[in-house]
């Protein structure tokens, strides 16, 4: 099983120090036939660190491995036979791979002295799917993309995210597949572009160094536009990726096949290492470890805006195709889903759990205080969508989106949703929620099911919050508005 592809992901401790290093906790892998995308074996194990003590309690709200969970598992010495054996001379697929996995991998066998599988090729998802699936879902990782298609919450567990990696990229690939059919119509009428590239801190989910992207008129911003990028991998992705009939080679008309990617990308121990997606990372070298950090870079980072870069001119509200032949009302910043981001809002008021959704769950809420940049940029959302509401025959009550006490108050606050979905026979918030440490270490909380009071306890009145946030209208029992839903949140405690 030679051209077999290893779809490979990894856990760790968190590092709680600076120059503390990682230590692997768990190693999964699947093998996949690369033509038929079925999962030809797996394997997974827990893996004992040398020391116990650094599987701290951030590291079991990151990924839920314990101390006890890995206290009579192998060390990586007892399995490196194994893993070897898995990884060496195959093609390595995963989700930011080459930043993150890759690197844990060879730095255990460092440890142990000896030398490291070395792989075909690597297929890093998160670099190809920022540039062939834009900014449509959201930030790129994993958590948010398998909620855009509805497959439920990432366990952080390494076997079951590399089968959610798998799955992601089979949704990703045919709604590339069906776009690139009519990509005048259901790229246009989606409100995005697909090949809208985010930008990010140090260039993390970027296009690589030297690439663009064929910028013509908007008709060409469906699957025809082909992106080209530079050495050493321009040929190969160039070729695969282009999915125009009359620029595509007939020999390579497959847009799923995945063997021709199996040299896109080359593992660059020169690399910063960067960890991104949902990695647990420490120190500021992520966007999300410092609140400066995620200041200087937000305006770009994985879509979201800052207020004060949006252009009020540049805001358009449209009505899009929805389900069951209805329509949607849709708000764009230069023709791609507005969604902001807000460094160090105060928390006014905390938890609301008193109203409960369609399926009794409790609908949770905080309140902010805003700044008036926000208030602009709301009050312009709040404008055209009201604007183009009632110029489609709508009779609803519009309420605000910014709440002031009076039109002569400069105080103004807004409401920002932490949405819940079923997973089984518990429910799980789809908001990520991240806490800032005074010593400036972020980490995510992992909650295994809702609890009001735990989220209460932890956005209360006066604490700062980076908020990342989408602005989604309703028009529901005569009323109507701009619900802004929350995608991330960072909560700095005291």
């Amino acid at each position: 099983m030679a051209d077999v592809i290893v779809f490979v992901d990894v856990e760790t401790t968190v590092p709680s120090r600076s120059g503390q290093g990682f230590s692997l906790l768990e190693f999964g892998a699947i093998l996949v036939c690369p033509r038929k995308l079925v999962e030809l074996d797996s394997f997974s194990t827990l893996i004992r660190p040398a020391n116990l003590s650094s599987v701290s309690a951030t590291s079991v709200r990151c990924n839920g491995i314990t101390r006890d969970a890995v206290a009579a598992a192998p060390t990586f010495c007892e399995v490196a036979d194994k893993v070897y054996d898995i990884l060496h001379g195959r093609v390595w697929a995963g989700h930011n791979i080459v930043r993150f996995d890759c690197l844990r991998i060879r730095e255990a066998f460092a440890e142990i002295g000896r030398p490291a599988p070395e792989p075909k090729g690597t297929i890093d998802s998160l670099p190809l799917l920022t540039q062939r699936f834009g900014r449509r879902a959201g930030n790129m990782k994993m958590a948010t993309l398998a909620t855009y298609f509805g497959l439920g919450e990432q366990k952080h567990r390494s076997l079951d995210d590399v089968r959610m990696n798998l799955e992601v990229l089979k949704y990703c690939a045919t709604v590339l597949f069906l776009e690139s059919s009519l990509p005048d119509i259901l790229t246009m009428n989606g409100g995005f572009s697909p090949n809208a590239a985010t930008r990010s801190c140090g260039n993390r989910n970027t296009l690589p160094e030297g690439s663009c992207s064929n910028q013509n008129s908007p008709s060409d911003l469906g699957l025809g536009n082909c992106l080209r990028v530079s050495s050493p991998i321009s040929n190969s992705l160039g070729d695969v990726l282009c999915l125009n009939k009359s620029d595509a080679p007939a020999s390579k008309a497959d847009p799923f096949a995945l063997m021709p990617l199996i040299d896109l990308m080359k593992i660059d121990p020169s690399q910063p290492d960067v960890p991104v997606d949902e990695r647990p990372v420490p120190c500021p070298p992520d966007a999300f470890s410092s609140g400066a950090a995620v200041s200087e870079c937000c305006s770009g980072y994985a879509g979201f805006l800052d207020p004060d870069d949006v252009l009020l001119p540049s805001i358009s509200a449209s009505l899009v195709p929805a389900y069951g032949g209805s329509s949607r009302l849709v708000l764009q910043h230069k023709n791609v889903l507005l969604q902001l981001c807000c460094m160090k809002l105060k928390v006014r008021f905390g938890i609301n759990a008193k109203f409960l959704d369609h399926a009794g769950r409790p609908r949770l809420r905080i309140v902010v205080d805003t700044f008036p940049s926000l208030c602009r940029v709301l009050d312009t959302c709040d404008h055209l969508a009201q604007k183009l509401l009632v110029e489609s025959g709508s009779s609803s009550e519009w309420r605000p989106v910014v709440f002031r006490k009076n039109s002569l108050s400069s105080s103004s606050t807004i409401r920002l949703n932490i949405p819940t979905v079923a997973n089984g026979d518990t429910a799980t918030y789809t908001t990520q929620i991240y806490q800032k440490e005074p010593s400036g270490n972020t980490q995510k909380l992992v909650f295994n099911s809702i609890d009001a009071a735990e989220l209460d306890s932890l956005f209360i009145p006066g604490a700062l919050v980076d908020a990342f946030f989408s602005l989604d209208t309703y028009d529901y029992q005569q009323h109507a508005g701009i619900r802004l839903v929350a995608k991330k949140l960072i909560v700095y405690s005291e």
